[in-house]
């Protein structure tokens, strides 16, 4: 499959001043974009995963005064929705795309995933390449290497996961606004491949 790619007025769309001209540029630039690749990858994901997975493009519906940092495609094994799911995401802040593997605060399935993790840091942390990152907050455009986070870091997440009621977790890739490979469908789209494949395990690892 091969994908048209973003541009830096995509990510500029991001920066847009107020609620209703933001949303006008995300809906007009860069959520065609999300609903192609959700359409492209839900095939690939279902037969990744083995299940049927939907994708889900945000809509940031609740949003009444402030306008959203980021935007993102997601895919979960639900059509109704992803939140409660164990799922897959691209998106984008103003800085860079994020292809991602995520359980969110809404799920129930925190906790399984948490057990897995606190158990198994060390292969996750060996099998994970070192530029992947982690982070426990999707609203947050930061996160730590998968190369600087220690086993024991791993674990405390884990138990922040398990324990903490609105504690959420994800893992994966970014790729900076202005790397080439954003404008290379191509090479975009395989690396978006090879970046879910990687993260398989840990989605398996939430049910």
């Amino acid at each position: 499959m091969t994908y048209p790619g973003f541009t830096g007025q995509d990510f500029d769309s991001l920066t847009v001043p107020g609620l209703e001209p933001r949303m006008n540029a995300i809906i007009t630039r860069i959520r065609p974009k999300l609903e192609e690749l959700g359409q492209s990858f839900a095939p690939f994901l279902s037969a990744l995963c083995g299940e049927e997975m939907h994708h889900h493009v945000a809509k940031h519906a609740r949003r009444k005064v402030n306008p959203p940092k980021d935007t993102w495609v997601a895919w979960a094994p639900n059509k109704r929705g992803y939140k409660a799911f164990p799922h897959f995401e691209v998106g984008m802040f103003e800085s860079h795309l994020f292809v991602i593997f995520a359980v969110i605060y809404e799920s129930p399935n925190k906790s399984i995933f948490a057990e897995s993790l606190r158990k198994q840091a060390s292969k996750y942390k060996k099998m994970l390449p070192d530029h992947f990152y982690w982070s426990m907050d999707h609203m947050d455009p930061g996160g730590t290497p998968n190369g600087e986070v220690s086993v024991k870091g791993l674990q405390e997440m884990a138990d922040k996961l398990r324990t903490v009621k609105k504690a959420e977790i994800l893992c994966g890739l970014r790729i900076d606004r202005d790397d080439p490979l954003l404008t290379d469908g191509e090479r975009l789209s395989s690396t978006i491949e090879e970046t879910f494949t990687m993260l398989l395990p840990l989605y398996k690892a939430s049910f």
